[in-house]
């Protein structure tokens, strides 16, 4: 895991320096993995100043949540741990989750789902869309694939529709 990093002059005053937080880890593929990944998110978001009852630290730990499950349920590759990062990007008002597998094939559908309101899965991707931002995927660089989100941090927890 690795810790937390400022980008600026540390002065605390204006110098057209964007202020990045980040924080990295790798987890094992399986639930357990993923529960530690929504934990760790919860305590970034204290450690940047808010507070684990807050909306924005349920907003981010809800959909670090689902896009790790994603990463264990369809992303799992025998031997592969899973990576997530957040970025807390204060200059944008935005955290940035990005959730790298090993799984090249497996890829985000390209339209969300249309959800069977009796189904007891399908809803992920929904919600990551409803509280985001914005959200898409990307190769990774060696194998497999990044998916992230941006989750505002300031004002409301959604975005206007």
């Amino acid at each position: 895991m690795t810790g937390t990093t400022t980008a600026g002059d540390g002065s605390g005053r204006d110098t057209g320096v964007t202020r990045l937080q980040e924080q990295t880890a790798q987890f094992a593929s399986t639930p357990h993995g993923a529960r530690l990944a929504r934990r760790l998110a919860v305590r970034c978001m204290e450690e940047w100043g808010h507070s684990s009852a807050s909306d924005v630290s349920g907003t981010v730990a809800l959909v670090v949540g689902e896009l790790v499950a994603n990463a264990v349920r369809h992303g799992r590759v025998p031997g592969h741990d899973f990576r997530l990062r957040l970025v807390l990007d204060e200059a944008a008002g935005l955290v940035r989750i990005e959730v790298a597998d090993a799984a090249a094939g497996r890829r985000p559908p390209t339209a969300l789902p249309s959800s069977c309101p009796d189904g007891e899965s399908g809803r992920g991707l929904l919600l990551v869309d409803a509280l985001a931002e914005r959200w898409g995927w990307e190769p990774r660089e060696a194998v497999g694939k990044t998916v992230w989100a941006e989750v505002p941090v300031a004002g409301a927890h959604c975005r206007p529709r």
